[in-house]
C-alpha cells in the first residue's frame, strides 16, 4: 500500500499528490473498488486549464460511469496515455500506475482532506 500521508483527497474520491510544484491526480482505492472493473477513461488534453472542482474527465466501469473532478487547479502538463489501452491500471494500482493527470499546481483547494479526514467521511 502506498504511503498516503502526503496525499490529499476530495469527498468525491479523487486524490492529489503535490511534489516540486507538480500535482499528480487520480482516484482513490475506495473509488476504484466501488466502481469495479474500469473499462474506459476520458481525460483532458495537455494544455487544458482547470480550476479546483472542474470536471476533467469521465471514468466508466462495468457498473457505472462517473465524472472526474480536479482537486486543485492548474494547467494539465501530462496525461497517463497508458490508461487508454489499459484502464484496468486504475484498479490494480490507483496511487501509482493508475494516476490520471498532472498539473502545474497553481490553485489550492481548502476543502481537501488528509488521509484520516478522508477515512472519516467513508473513504479508504
Amino acid at each position: 500500500m502506498a504511503d498516503l500521508s502526503e496525499y490529499r483527497f476530495t469527498e468525491s474520491h479523487e486524490w492529489v499528490h503535490v511534489e516540486s510544484g507538480v500535482a499528480t491526480v487520480g482516484i482513490s482505492d475506495h473509488a476504484q473498488s466501488e466502481l469495479g472493473d474500469v473499462i474506459f477513461i476520458e481525460l483532458p488534453v495537455v494544455g487544458a486549464v482547470l480550476k479546483a472542482g472542474d470536471r476533467f474527465g469521465t471514468i466508466e466501469s462495468v457498473k457505472a460511469a462517473s465524472d472526474l473532478y480536479a482537486p486543485v487547479g492548474g494547467t494539465v502538463t501530462g496525461v497517463n496515455d497508458q490508461l487508454a489501452d489499459a484502464p484496468e491500471r486504475v484498479n490494480a494500482d490507483p496511487y501509482g500506475e493508475g494516476w490520471m493527470i498532472r498539473l502545474n499546481h497553481v490553485d489550492d483547494n481548502a476543502a481537501l482532506l488528509d488521509e484520516a479526514g478522508y477515512r472519516a467521511v467513508g473513504g479508504s
